[in-house]
């Protein structure tokens, strides 16, 4: 499925977080695991080009393919690395590969090929999964777009140097048409940032516009377009999110697989059990089969960038994120106490799998795509 070159690059990420991400690093660079993203390490890692995937070499990048991309988003990952921004920005660079200028090219995958961040805004208080019900609005005014409104579940904008508005540039009768999509730097006169406190630490935001005005060549690719513009990078983000959910599974199981080696009852390993081991042979088994699932979906999109797969890229984004969700419960339920406590890491890995089956598109909507293109 992957080629021996490829092999080679994750033996290498691993080795490096290994070596880069230790517990004791980890603790210092995430402020005790509560910020999942770490400038620093991002800048080591775009030395190393690996910041560049799917980014061209005209701009900085090292012209890797999506599946790379997969690979190194797994990989990350599952050895921990304190870069959780970077699969929004990835996001984000396929939107400007498909649609951005020559400038925006320069300027802006020229940041990320050198550790920098990017995030895109969607979801408002009322417009979640219905995203095309969206109120941020956005008019020309003077030469410039002004952009009013809220949104909310900004995943890392206050990481970011640029975020991506989706917004109503015009009114129609269909809700999928007259949608834009905006970019707005950080620090612009009228747009705050409000970190949200949850369950997986600082993450994501609340942001507020108000009368924020930007250039009119903020604007990305055509304006009311939008919404057609969101359904082109589907299959992106779904197998993006998918390969993060994958390797936080493969962490959990990793983590269980380790204890249940280690702890000892009743005079031998709790491994030697047969109910533990059958759960571990059954989440084996699902991460093998999910890998194989997320791997063709990336290596499809690399076939043909143009080709929408709702069905294949939906598929994954759910057996992905429901096995990192699984997995994490099922360790916690192995380590027992341990696993409750917040001196182990499982925890930790539950509180970050919950929300995999929320973000970008809940469990629920992937089910109902899928339904819909078995013709129901």
């Amino acid at each position: 499925m992957i080629s021996d070159e490829q092999r080679h690059f994750v033996e290498s990420i691993r080795d490096f977080c290994a070596r880069e991400c230790t517990p004791e690093k980890l603790t210092e660079l995430t402020d005790g695991f509560k910020d999942p993203h770490n400038h620093d390490m991002a800048a080591k890692m775009a030395e190393l080009g690996w910041y560049g995937l799917c980014i061209p070499e005209e701009y900085g990048g090292s012209d890797g393919s999506f599946l790379d991309a997969s690979l190194f988003l797994e990989e990350t990952t599952r050895g921990q690395a304190p870069i959780g921004a970077y699969a929004v920005t990835l996001i984000c660079v396929g939107a400007l590969n498909r649609f951005g200028t020559e400038e925006q090219k320069r300027d802006l995958l020229g940041r990320v090929a050198a550790g920098g961040t990017l995030a895109i805004a969607m979801s408002e208080p009322e417009a979640g999964s219905d995203v095309a019900s969206l109120k941020t609005a956005a008019v020309r005014d003077n030469g410039e777009w002004v952009v009013n409104g809220s949104k909310m579940w900004c995943s890392f904008a206050h990481k970011a140097s640029h975020v991506l508005i989706v917004c109503r540039s015009e009114r129609t009768e269909n809700k999928h048409e007259g949608m834009s999509m905006i970019l707005v730097p950080a620090g612009t006169d009228g747009f705050t940032i409000t970190p949200i406190d949850t369950l997986g630490g600082e993450d994501t935001n609340e942001l507020h516009l108000n009368d924020v005005r930007v250039p009119e060549d903020a604007l990305l690719g055509t304006a009311g377009r939008g919404w057609t513009q969101l359904m082109a990078g589907l299959n992106n983000e779904r197998v993006i999110l998918a390969s993060t959910a994958l390797g936080l599974a493969q962490r959990a199981f990793d983590d269980a697989l380790e204890y249940a080696k280690e702890r000892r009852q009743f005079g031998r390993p709790v491994g030697t059990f047969q109910a533990l081991q059958h759960k571990f042979a059954e989440m084996a088994t699902d991460l093998a089969r999910t890998r194989l699932l997320v791997r063709e979906v990336a290596r499809m999109t690399d076939e043909n960038p143009d080709r929408m797969l709702p069905q294949e890229a939906s598929m994954a984004k759910l057996a992905a994120t429901e096995l990192a969700k699984r997995c994490a419960l099922d360790g916690l339920q192995i380590m027992g106490g341990y696993g409750y406590a917040t001196e182990y890491p499982m925890e930790r890995h539950l509180r970050g799998a919950v929300v995999t089956t929320i973000y970008g598109g809940t469990s629920e909507i992937q089910k109902n795509i899928i339904a819909k293109t078995l013709g129901l």
